[in-house]
């Protein structure tokens, strides 16, 4: 539990972020009134710059899922699933190199628009319910989950009652104000956000007296394993590093690169340089959560196992066996490690990143319902007609995700039970953008039935591995999983586009790359900022980064 002042540090950061999400939406809005309406609701009249784009990304992607479940699987398993953090950034050099340039050259609004334009309208439905469904339980509800575990530990309240006040106000700002509203406040959020992360850093370091006594400590308990990210084929993790080069980039090419909730700030970028610049940014910023994220969990473990830090909370014993509960890692960090008033300040960090997260999502949800379904068939729709039902999907979407908590609950780590979704959802959609982008084949017959074969694929696979979890299906990792349905979508469509030959339209003939060289002959801008410039940076850097840590 914590102090008062903390409380009230908590209380006016919140009261802070509505007001100027409020602020920034009305006011663009109203400034913007005479101009297209949907446009600038949804993408802000694609006048986002680069900086704001990087900021709202991060923002969007870490929630609070990210400071709780990271700390909790550096607490169980150590550095590995820094991985999903690093991997991230490859995939952020491919949104910025390749595909972000046809975005913006297109002129879309939405993916599944893209997909239209590059396929036909059947596979623009598919991919905007499956990104509505996907926006609703894993940007939405899974961050409500982790927000209520904290926030019912910290203030006592129930879990349910403190995330449907944290959702309101949330959905209020981002509901009126639109995606201005959104990056403004995610761009805040971002940056206390990373404040918070780098206090609890600080403190749990300061507290175990540096970084060897807690190697010695991994020592002694024969568990240096902790401090490596590339794993031995067998590792009782599930995820050797073949695992990770194979399966990260299926679910990192969807996550960053083809769905709705994080790709459209890029879609509202003021041009084709910004909306490059923007995820290179972010992915310098995603460098960061392996060492303010995963590594105070690791701290946290050498802690616990010294006697300074008490996790008797979250111990107990069943069937005489005793078990700790370790997604309330996070919370007796915060507790046991921080004075008053820097609780405060990290608790307003935990909460950034649970109102960026829903604010994100339903802005995402609200442009895909009213441009990709209700539009479809109700094309004569006006502007004012669209940004409302916008807002009406978005409060039905905030109702169904709370109403999914209690089954996510039981997932016994939200970061695992996170991935596992995606690795059945992404494959199939990976599989048509990369192709779409890549292969000048590949077919709209293709691209369609590569979704739906796919998606039943993967839900089956799912069923399975839910319901008979010591058949072979379901003891296969989910990051092996998603590279082998992502092999029989690939296979799928391969053989489809043969069968069922292309057909290009005029415009669809411009949404494909000759060759994969070709987007690295656009000059860019001059100096530092030029994309392959920062592209080359960053991939160097990651090299060294795995290296030293594998």
């Amino acid at each position: 539990m914590i102090g008062s002042v903390d409380l009230t540090i908590s209380i006016v950061y919140i009261l802070g972020i509505v007001t100027i999400g409020l602020w920034a939406g009305i006011k663009h809005n109203k400034k913007k009134a005479d101009a297209n309406v949907a446009g600038e609701y949804f993408l802000a009249g694609k006048t986002l710059r680069w900086p704001v784009i990087g900021l709202a990304l991060f923002a969007t992607n870490i929630s609070c899922v990210h400071l709780v479940s990271l700390a909790q699987s550096g607490f169980d398993t150590g550095l590995l699933n820094g991985n999903f953090e690093w991997m991230a950034i490859f995939t952020l050099v491919l949104l910025a190199v390749f595909f972000a340039p046809f975005y913006i050259k297109s002129g879309v609004s939405t993916l599944p628009d893209f997909l239209e334009k590059r396929y036909d309208r059947s596979s623009r439905d598919w991919l905007a319910i499956v990104s509505v469904v996907s926006a609703v339980i894993i940007h939405i509800s899974f961050s409500l989950l982790a927000g209520g575990i904290v926030l019912k530990t910290l203030f006592g309240v129930d879990m349910y009652t403190s995330i449907i006040v944290i959702s309101i106000l949330t959905a209020i700002y981002t509901v009126i104000g639109g995606l201005r509203a959104v990056v403004v406040t995610e761009s805040i959020q971002t940056i206390v956000l990373l404040a918070g992360a780098v206090i609890m850093s600080v403190a749990a370091y300061l507290k175990m007296g540096g970084w060897e006594p807690m190697v010695q400590v991994l020592q002694n308990n024969n568990q240096m394993d902790k401090l490596s990210m590339m794993r031995p084929h067998g590792d009782s993790s599930g995820m050797p590093w073949y695992a990770v080069f194979l399966g990260y980039p299926i679910i990192g090419i969807w996550y960053w690169c083809a769905d709705q909730t994080i790709v459209q700030r890029v879609l509202g970028a003021k041009d084709e340089n910004h909306a490059r610049l923007g995820p290179l940014f972010c992915g310098f910023i995603k460098i960061l959560p392996v060492f303010i994220f995963v590594i105070p969990g690791l701290f946290a473990y050498t802690l616990s196992q010294t006697g300074q830090l008490d996790i008797s909370s979250l111990t107990s014993i069943a069937a005489g066996k005793e078990t700790t509960d370790t997604k309330g890692i996070y919370t007796l960090m915060i507790t046991q490690l921080l004075p008053n008033g820097l609780m405060g300040i990290v608790v307003a960090a935990l909460l950034s990143g649970l109102m960026s997260q829903i604010s994100g999502a339903l802005n995402s949800i609200s442009t895909m319902v009213s441009y990709d379904i209700y539009q479809r068939y109700k094309p004569e729709t006006n502007d004012k007609k669209l940004v409302k039902v916008g807002k009406i999907s978005a409060g039905i979407s905030l109702i169904v995700s709370l109403a999914l908590l209690p089954l996510l609950n039981n997932y016994e780590s939200i970061f695992n039970g996170l991935n596992d979704i995606i690795a059945h959802i992404a494959p199939p959609i990976t599989c048509v953008f990369l192709l779409g982008i890549f292969w000048k084949k590949a077919s709209a017959v293709s691209a369609k039935y590569t979704l739906w074969i796919g998606s039943a694929i993967g839900v089956f696979v799912f069923a399975i591995n839910k319901l008979f979890p010591e058949s072979f299906i379901g003891q296969i990792p989910f990051m092996m999983m998603a590279f082998y349905l992502f092999c029989v979508c690939l296979v799928i469509q391969v053989c489809l586009s043969y069968v069922f030959p292309v057909n290009h339209t005029a415009e669809s003939k411009k949404l494909y790359w000759e060759s994969p060289f070709d987007p690295l002959r656009i000059k860019g801008a001059k100096g530092f900022a030029n994309y392959k410039t920062l592209s080359i940076l960053l991939l160097v850097l990651m090299a060294f980064l795995f290296y030293t840590f594998r």
